[in-house]
């Protein structure tokens, strides 16, 4: 039986659909190789319609730049849930070479300038992207959720360490200034992996430390929906 878990919080919930917007730990297919995006495997905990619009390799910036944001925003109706979760492709440099991924370095409305494949391009910070895709959404009568990026494997080292990158709290930061729920989903899978224990987490990572197999992900996706029922009963 399909998990209520998001029934109970969206009305008129047969015409509701839920956006996914991220990098391949969200993605379908994963990065290849045997690894599997969480997104896929959402159903098993919520009745809604789920549209997976993640793509492997993506940053906010380039999922910006390549319309993917605008292309959601065109079939979003009214109602509809747009999650986003970025992170593992935002760092790096802008110098010397531009990978296209690279966010300013910032939190707020800071800009870089650089050439991207010959074309001159500003760049905004991680928050800015989120913020401003968030308010499009808005406008549109969608619900946002700004979600934290999935940690790399905790266990890699042989002892449990979870360390949150930057880009988790550039996610709060976003989701505060946007004015909609931030989801600590990094921290929910952490704590679900410490549980498992080490054995079972590394089976979890058949290629790299960040891509997990489909079993993996399934616990990933499971994570992500008890960090929603824990916001939303806290009213935050």
């Amino acid at each position: 039986m399909k998990s209520t878990i998001l029934l109970s919080l969206i009305p008129s919930a047969l015409s509701t659909t839920i956006y996914l917007a991220g990098d391949s730990t969200m993605a379908k297919s994963g990065t290849g190789s045997g690894t599997a995006g969480w997104g896929e495997y959402v159903t098993p905990y919520t009745s809604l319609t789920v549209s997976n619009k993640a793509v492997a390799g993506r940053s906010a910036r380039s999922y910006t730049r390549e319309g993917r944001f605008d292309a959601i925003a065109a079939l979003v109706q009214s109602g509809d849930w747009v999650i986003i979760e970025f992170g593992h492709n935002d760092g790096g440099s802008l110098t010397p070479t531009d990978n296209g991924r690279t966010d300013c370095a910032g939190t707020g409305s800071e800009t870089c300038s650089t050439t991207y494949n010959g074309v001159a391009e500003t760049v905004l910070t991680f928050p800015a992207y989120v913020e401003n895709a968030t308010k499009v959404f808005k406008a549109k009568g969608a619900n946002v959720i700004i979600s934290s990026q999935t940690p790399n494997n905790p266990w890699e080292s042989g002892t449990f360490t979870y360390a949150p990158s930057r880009f988790v709290g550039y996610a709060q930061v976003a989701a505060v200034a946007a004015g909609v729920p931030y989801v600590d989903h990094g921290a929910y899978v952490a704590d679900r992996f410490r549980q498992l224990g080490m054995a079972a987490v590394d089976a979890y990572f058949p290629l790299d430390h960040t891509h997990t197999s489909a079993a993996g992900a399934s616990v990933v996706a499971q994570a992500f929906f008890k960090a929603v029922v824990h916001v939303y009963k806290s009213g935050i």
